[in-house]
């Protein structure tokens, strides 16, 4: 099963909600990552073997310069989405891209289509 972390500009509740399904989700807040650079989540990510999912651009960014293989992060890119629609995209996105994304992945999804970039992100 895939584990998840949530960045701080997605929904605590949607944890939450993973968690209800059976997923293995934490937010940052629950791991007093809420205030950390996208960095430091990202070594947390890779040291607990966590998927990062986050609205923050960033995240592609860093694993871009640093050509690393782990941890996969999936950028959502639809805003206003209460906890239970990220809950629900963050669910159809890991069985879609599950295989993808324990193997090492940069996934966009903009609500509609996903985009899946195998690490490390090399030109």
């Amino acid at each position: 099963m895939i584990r998840i972390l949530l960045d701080q500009g997605l929904a605590p509740q949607a944890a939450r909600l993973l968690r209800d399904e059976g997923w293995d989700a934490l937010h940052v807040t629950e791991v007093g990552l809420d205030r950390a650079p996208d960095t430091a989540i990202l070594d947390f990510a890779d040291r607990d073997r966590r998927i990062c999912i986050t609205l923050d651009h960033d995240f592609h960014v860093h694993l871009a310069l640093s050509r690393a293989g782990k941890p996969s992060v999936v950028f959502i890119r639809a805003e206003g989405l209460n906890a239970t629609a990220q809950a629900n995209l963050i669910y159809s996105i890991c069985l879609q891209c599950e295989g993808s994304l324990q193997t090492g992945a940069a996934v966009s999804c903009d609500g509609k289509t996903i985009r899946i970039r195998l690490l490390p992100l090399v030109r």
